[in-house]
């Protein structure tokens, strides 16, 4: 601490200095007469070698001063960084043990409850139900491991067709019963060329897609639309997957890509919290981008852009 206030008495100290010379320099300007303009100094070697140093010394000190403020920020910022790093991971570490709690204590009361539904003869659906439960532990527990190993993978690159990999999506996504009580629409450009292909891992980009649409169904209501759209944008591929069912709460957009986060609109539906959160982790290995928005009544628009490997 006393080395920060001697560096900052220094560094005003040296301002104080260079606003007196500036302001000496001026005056004499103003208030000398117009036709003197010479100014003549005499002074020995010793004189001229203190004058000078002592220059050298204050633009020194101006320098170390400017350095140590620089220093200073940085070291701010970082502390900023660590501090955001901490509380993300606190909110992980909360949801995940929210998440496995919740999974467990359904557990706990089916088995409390087993020897009642033996004697009422629904032995079958109690455990029918428990293995649901562990299935979706169990799930939960899978895309945790695969969001850890996809940070960690190396990602092979590939020219990827986008338009055969969204007319995919769509045959994956018409198995799902959900899908015939909803207006889905693929929209590709026809003219005047193709779309430029990515440059990537196929089956990465498929499962990002997938969790998009996967979300755009799981929000939505019987005669809903969805609308996905992929057009070329300069040297960019842009994906749009919109939708016209619930939107998501102004207050819960800034996280809808953290692990584990379910927001307000999520209560009461199927859902871990982890498939946004992989979208923006497979994005993010192809150097791609993804935004969202959403207005109230009317639906939500998420928009992914990625350089072309054209």
């Amino acid at each position: 601490m006393k080395r920060r206030k001697s560096f900052g008495w220094i560094f005003l100290a040296s301002v104080f200095f260079l606003t007196a010379l500036g302001i000496g320099v001026v005056l004499q300007h103003v208030l000398a007469p117009p036709p003197i303009y010479q100014l003549r100094i005499r002074a020995d070697l010793g004189t001229w070698v203190l004058l000078i140093s002592n220059v050298v010394l204050l633009g020194g000190l101006g320098i170390l001063a400017g350095l140590w403020w620089t220093r200073r920020l940085l070291w701010e910022s970082l502390a900023r960084a660590q501090q955001e790093y901490a509380r993300a991971k606190h909110r992980f570490i909360y949801r995940l043990d929210h998440e496995v709690r919740k999974h467990l204590a359904v557990l706990r009361a089916q088995i409390a409850s087993l020897s009642d539904v033996a004697e009422e003869g629904s032995l079958e659906t109690a455990q029918a139900d428990m293995l649901a439960q562990v299935e979706r532990l169990d799930r939960l527990l899978s895309q945790l491991r695969e969001l850890a190993e996809l940070k960690e993978r190396e990602m092979e690159r590939l020219p990827v067709d986008v338009v055969s990999l969204l007319q995919q999506l769509m045959e994956t996504i018409r198995a799902y019963p959900e899908y015939a009580r909803r207006q889905v629409r693929l929209m590709l450009p026809h003219a005047p060329w193709p779309l430029p292909p990515l440059w990537g891992d196929r089956d990465l980009l498929f499962q990002a897609f997938f969790n998009l649409l996967d979300n755009a169904i799981k929000f939505t209501r019987a005669g809903d639309w969805i609308e996905i759209r992929a057009f070329e944008d300069g040297r960019s591929v842009v994906i749009e997957v919109a939708d016209t069912g619930c939107a998501i709460d102004p207050q819960d957009l800034p996280h809808i890509f953290e692990e584990l986060y379910r927001g307000s609109n999520a209560r009461g539906r199927e859902g871990s919290g982890l498939g946004l959160a992989l979208v923006k982790a497979v994005l993010e290995h192809h150097d791609g981008m993804v935004s969202v928005r959403s207005r109230a009544g009317q639906g939500t628009f998420f928009t992914i852009r990625f350089p072309s490997a054209s």
